[in-house]
């Protein structure tokens, strides 16, 4: 059974059917699914919702299929740790992390996004799928792509990390480097979408695709007891995460399984790509596109299309847009790995930098109960790193000199 119930404009209000469409040909503004809140409350009880295998798709009634998922059917539920000694280290008592670096199958919140939108894919009828991508999307889009047996075109900055690279070719997609950022590559897939009527994920499936997001909400609330986190901190590239996240605490807020929330949202981006905050920081809701110059490749994307609705998101809740510098990302890195034994990508490091600036900044007090969203794998950065600063010593298979190591 399918709960939602149309496409709706989100500047207008003019609403449209359930195709793949993305924005209104009136005003231009993008399209937003809207569900029937009531009939899922009459279907989905919290009972039996804890019932349910421990996936993304537990929550199914939320997510815009008519009826089971085609692809992706292990993705999700990934772990919200207790984040101890991050949180002593941070000055912070009830610290807490979603941990999607180790979901399934491309280590990702991306396999959220892209088990929707290619499940929705296969329903309108589309035997080749695509999408304009920083990384995470490129890998999560060719493994689904290669499991549901769809042709598939990644498009991607030509100056992308090799790991990111790597783990979308071995699926092996027809895997294209462009000679440009992002924002053009983008530019480049819509055209292709609208030339070759191909489902580009993130182009013409991109009110399917984006709801994929709210999963990783649910998830907070219901592994925190239902209880509302004061404070979210979420990464930034397009601002979408971050307006889903807020979504779902909407919705399970309508559905009266959480008291009303009051959680204040803050996004977190790189200084080298930072048009969302400073946007924010200006006190205007124009978004300046930027070129992106970080390390946070997966986050570089400089003319974000859900920044305006982020900055309002982050305002309208109380909360802050900061970004952090790539020195700062590093730091923020090592700092989660040696504290939590966890190894985020560059997108975590930005996380983790904000949130140590605003405990800092004392925008977060210590004994809130706060989230912060890990969205990716350090194995996938790796180049952030260097050997310089991880010296190690060599020495032959004697004794004597591991002894003269110990002094």
């Amino acid at each position: 059974m399918e709960f939602t119930t149309h496409l709706v404009c989100r500047e207008c209000g003019k609403k449209y059917p359930l195709e793949p469409l993305t924005v209104c040909e009136d005003c231009f503004g993008p399209l937003e699914l809207d569900y029937d809140y009531e009939r899922i409350r009459h279907s989905l009880t919290k009972k039996i919702l804890k019932s349910r295998p421990q996936t993304m798709w537990r929550y199914k009634e939320f997510l815009p299929l008519k009826g089971e998922p085609r692809v992706g059917k292990d993705v999700g539920f990934t772990p919200l740790i207790h984040a101890s000694r991050l949180g002593e280290t941070l000055g912070l008592k009830n610290l807490y992390l979603k941990n999607d670096a180790v979901n399934f199958p491309t280590l990702s919140f991306k396999d959220r996004v892209v088990s929707v939108s290619i499940s929705k894919a296969i329903e309108f009828g589309f035997t080749v799928v695509g999408c304009a991508s920083t990384g995470n999307l490129a890998n999560a889009v060719a493994a689904q792509a290669a499991a549901s047996g769809l042709e598939s075109y990644i498009f991607i900055p030509e100056d992308l990390e090799a790991a990111k690279i790597m783990a979308s070719a071995v699926y092996r997609p027809h895997l294209i480097k462009v000679k440009n950022n992002y924002d053009a590559v983008n530019r480049l897939c819509s055209e292709i979408a609208d030339e070759k009527g191909w489902a580009i994920v993130n182009v013409n499936l991109r009110p399917y695709y984006a709801e994929g997001s709210k999963t990783m909400g649910y998830e907070i609330l219901e592994q925190l007891g239902f209880r509302v986190p004061d404070n979210v901190i979420i990464p930034m590239a397009g601002g979408s995460l971050l307006n889903k996240i807020k979504k779902s605490f909407d919705e399970f807020e309508t559905m009266e399984w959480i008291d009303t929330h009051k959680t204040r949202f803050f996004g977190a981006q790189a200084t080298g790509c930072a048009p969302i905050s400073t946007a924010f920081k200006k006190n205007s809701s124009e978004i300046q596109p930027v070129k992106p110059q970080t390390i946070a490749k997966s986050l570089a994307i400089g003319n974000p299309a859900d920044g305006h609705y982020a900055v309002q998101t982050i305002r309208n809740s109380g909360g802050r847009a900061d970004d952090v510098s790539d020195r700062e990302i590093v730091d923020a890195i090592k700092l989660l790995a040696v504290t939590e034994g966890i190894f985020t990508e560059t997108a975590g490091g930005v996380t983790i930098g904000v949130l140590k600036k605003m405990v800092e900044e004392k925008e977060i007090r210590p004994d809130e109960l706060t989230v912060a969203c890990i969205t990716g794998q350090g194995l996938k950065t790796i180049e952030a790193l260097s050997e310089r600063d991880y010296p190690i010593p060599v020495i032959e298979a004697d004794y004597d000199q591991f002894e003269a190591l110990l002094h």
